[in-house]
């Protein structure tokens, strides 16, 4: 686990970034992730068209807590549930949005696709932000995600506003995706 003084000044100066509607690229449970903030609909949009991933797609939303993601769902009894009886490592769900949560975020579904993070960088970058992030694989749609942040330069470099470094968390890929209503697996992690 990284030491988090030592995390400190990157994760507020990738806040900053974060802030002025900037897109990153940082590590996550398998991954190195592309981010922004998710009520930033500019930022959203620049990170779709460097991914090259249509809107209708959706996107995930990362916190630290899950009281980050209040304004951004309203799961029903059957979703709660399930979120609180399930930990079995980092699993992201398909819960009920709010109804504040933009088309830009959802996809134009009623969900929206979360995830608690213990990574110590993503979840870092949530807290230092104030907020949840959009998190999506840095890849380009079809293409293998990047594990590094030199493979996040590779594919991204001039693009990204900032790349926080850090060690992926040893997942073999991305997260696991569930339906949350009905616990069934979207996508295998």
């Amino acid at each position: 686990m990284a030491n988090p003084d030592f995390l400190a000044p990157r994760l507020r100066h990738a806040a900053a970034v974060l802030h002025a509607g900037g897109v990153i690229a940082y590590p996550t449970e398998g991954v190195f992730g592309l981010g922004c903030r998710p009520d930033d609909a500019r930022a959203v949009q620049r990170l779709l068209e460097l991914k090259q991933r249509p809107v209708s797609a959706g996107l995930i939303l990362i916190a630290a807590r899950f009281e980050q993601l209040a304004d951004w769902i309203e799961p029903t009894g059957r979703e709660i549930r399930q979120l609180t009886a399930t930990r079995s490592g980092p699993v992201t769900w398909l819960v009920t949005a709010g109804p504040l949560t933009p088309e830009w975020i959802t996809g134009g579904r009623p969900t929206v696709a979360i995830r608690v993070t213990r990574h110590p960088v993503a979840a870092g970058l949530c807290l230092a932000s104030g907020l949840p992030l959009v998190s999506t694989s840095a890849n380009r749609r079809g293409k293998p995600p990047a594990r590094s942040a030199l493979g996040a330069r590779l594919r991204f470099g001039r693009w990204l506003d900032l790349v926080v470094g850090g060690a992926t968390g040893g997942a073999a890929g991305p997260t696991e995706i569930r339906d949350a209503a009905s616990g069934q697996v979207i996508r295998a992690g």
